[in-house]
């Protein structure tokens, strides 16, 4: 890579994902003994590099990227699927690949297994601190950032990887799903995935995305994507914000523990940070009567474990 971050096309094969992903149904009393139907749609098994939703968002992307020859630039915490998923496209596809990290004193301490999956896979970690990042979609602070990580030229790639491309990306996740369920439930944490999830999905079915972060910014957001990708708003959806467990990697033992009886009932390995949070959501909505019986659910998984990676269970 030159100082400017351009770089050649890569040549070599790019990574071949398993579309569309499965789709399965699971026998649960919490849910039948409420005339429900649980079907859980595999995207955690789309690539074994490339954790679950990750795919869909970032393809257009890293075409866009390796079109304009360029180095990929973007953004996370220091337990960010998103790092990783980007780091290891950058590998399987040939493109250089640059993360700013959340927290400047990180720099002077061990990788943790995350962030040293991100530099095994050849991402180049630049950290900075949690004041200038807060702020890093201001342009004068985002050209400043650029400039010191050496990626005045990089294809630039938000936090959580969600864009007007990664919106269009994510609408053939609806479209797999169209026919098959009656409301379709996901974890969020910036919303890409269900703007496009919701324009994807066929008249009559819905959406609802269970905020992983606190803050009650999410409904916002999510329709500002939807302006960016398709000039409007598409689909029915909404976001449910009760879910968050004190915020993003926060895994309360009540959250560990549901995670690992889901896995135990159902064979299926539950990611703690996302996918926890969005199937105890489906269980309590269901419990509290929020869907009507004969309802068919769908929740996507949109991610697997990476244990050695997740934050410690917090009280």
């Amino acid at each position: 890579m030159s100082d400017n971050g351009r770089v050649s096309r890569p040549t070599g094969p790019g990574p071949r994902p398993r579309l569309p992903s499965p789709l399965t149904e699971v026998d649960d009393e919490r849910f039948a003994g409420r005339g429900v139907r649980l079907l859980l749609k595999r995207d955690d098994l789309i690539h074994p590099d490339l954790i679950g939703n990750k795919w869909r968002k970032l393809a257009r992307n890293l075409d866009a990227a390796a079109a304009r020859g360029r180095a990929i630039v973007t953004f996370g915490g220091a337990y960010s699927n998103h790092l990783r998923a980007t780091a290891a496209a950058g590998r399987l596809l040939g493109l250089p690949t640059i993360g700013v990290v959340r927290g400047q004193e990180l720099a002077d301490r061990p990788l943790n297994p995350s962030l040293s999956r991100c530099a095994a896979d050849g991402m180049r970690l630049h950290f900075v601190d949690r004041s200038t990042y807060r702020r890093k979609t201001e342009p004068d602070v985002l050209a400043g950032l650029l400039d010191a990580a050496g990626a005045g030229d990089a294809y630039v790639v938000p936090e959580g990887g969600s864009n007007s491309l990664a919106v269009q990306g994510c609408t053939e996740l609806g479209r797999e799903l169209r026919g098959h369920a009656d409301v379709v439930a996901l974890a969020c944490g910036t919303g890409g995935t269900l703007a496009g999830l919701a324009a994807g999905l066929s008249p009559g079915q819905r959406a609802v995305g269970v905020a992983v972060l606190k803050g009650g910014f999410l409904t916002d957001d999510v329709r500002a994507l939807q302006e960016a990708a398709f000039g409007g708003p598409r689909g029915s959806w909404r976001v449910e914000d009760r879910f968050h467990f004190g915020g993003y990697a926060r895994v309360p033992e009540e959250l560990a523990a549901f995670a690992e009886d889901f896995e135990t009932r159902h064979g299926v390995p539950v990611e703690r940070l996302y996918v926890a949070k969005a199937l105890y959501a489906l269980v309590a909505l269901a419990q509290e009567g929020a869907f009507p019986r004969g309802t068919t659910l769908a929740a996507v998984i949109t991610g697997a474990p990476f244990e050695d990676a997740q934050p410690s269970t917090s009280r």
